[in-house]
């Protein structure tokens, strides 16, 4: 019994292509390992460089208000981030607009089915955590299912207006290279540059922290370090919530449309390499067919 399950197992193995399967999680432990390097020499002196200024911070602090004391001080910073978690604004008694209300808590389902997971906001209660947890559990799969749907009809119609192009025009290659890039720099600017300019207005960002929310946003990432429509100090206009659940939306819609037109052409590449190959070998066996032809058409010579 156990050769025949070894035996079994390396063919199963030998069907796998191990040796691939090795080398792609050895070049995603390396690619792991060198982010976290370079992220580790990047940001590592930042926040030992934070410590000592908080140090600092925390010395005056006990040295102005001494009746606060070291106890003091840990309570009133377990109440700022209780404050935080609840919503509460530091400056004053008012709370975040539309905290768990019915529209932040649509935002919040929201980012829960996308796992963008701000974590602004997050379920303190018991019923609250399941209720999160089942909601997620069916929540997800169906909000990949919409948007790939959503991506694949965007990509039908992308490739219709090509094809119609195509016609009209003698270059065809040319039109469709040169839409498909089009389209790929006026849906950069819609989802990308545009809202970069509109959180600066209305957040008060910076051009570097407004495109990283954007691509950690659409990317499906969520650290929650910037999150829009969310600062109690600042009126919103009440269309921007509204605009901000509509950009997200078709920003993974359209990051969608991307990966199901990178695996397109993925497949467009793998075929014609599977043409090319069996063209190539359909030449050799010619080839060898045309020799062997021609070594049993000469004439043997007698021996005397």
């Amino acid at each position: 019994m156990v050769p025949i399950f070894l035996g079994k197992l390396c063919q199963f193995l030998g069907k796998a292509r191990l040796p691939s399967l090795l080398f792609l999680g050895v070049v995603y432990l390396a690619y792991v390992l060198i982010g976290g390097l370079v992220f580790w020499k990047l940001e590592g002196w930042y926040v030992v460089q934070q410590i000592e200024i908080l140090k600092e911070k925390r010395m005056k602090l006990l040295e102005k208000y001494s009746c606060l004391g070291q106890n003091g001080l840990r309570e009133l910073a377990e109440f700022t981030k209780t404050a935080s978690l609840s919503g509460l604004s530091p400056d004053s008694n008012n709370i975040t607009d539309g905290f768990w209300k019915f529209t932040s808590s649509s935002v919040f389902a929201a980012t829960v089915v996308t796992t963008i997971g701000y974590g602004n906001i997050i379920p303190l209660t018991a019923a609250g955590q399941i209720f999160c947890v089942l909601f997620a559990i069916f929540g997800i799969p169906l909000n990949i299912v919409v948007l790939n749907k959503v991506g694949k009809y965007m990509l039908a119609i992308e490739k219709s207006i090509c094809n119609f192009l195509e016609k009209k025009i003698d270059r065809g290659k040319c039109v469709r290279i040169s839409f498909h890039s089009i389209f790929f720099v006026i849906s950069a600017f819609l989802y990308f540059v545009v809202p970069m300019l509109l959180f600066k207005e209305y957040e008060g960002w910076t051009y570097s922290e407004a495109i990283y929310y954007c691509f950690i946003t659409l990317s499906t990432i969520g650290f929650g370090d910037y999150v829009p429509d969310n600062n109690p100090a600042i009126d919103y206009p009440e269309w921007y919530g509204c605009l901000l659940a509509a950009w997200i939306f078709f920003g993974l819609a359209w990051l969608a449309l991307l990966i199901n037109h990178c695996i397109d052409l993925l497949e467009s590449l793998n075929a014609y390499q599977g043409r090319r190959k069996k063209k190539q070998n359909e030449q050799n066996e010619q080839t060898v067919e045309e020799v062997k032809g021609e070594t049993e058409k000469e004439p043997k010579v007698q021996e005397t």
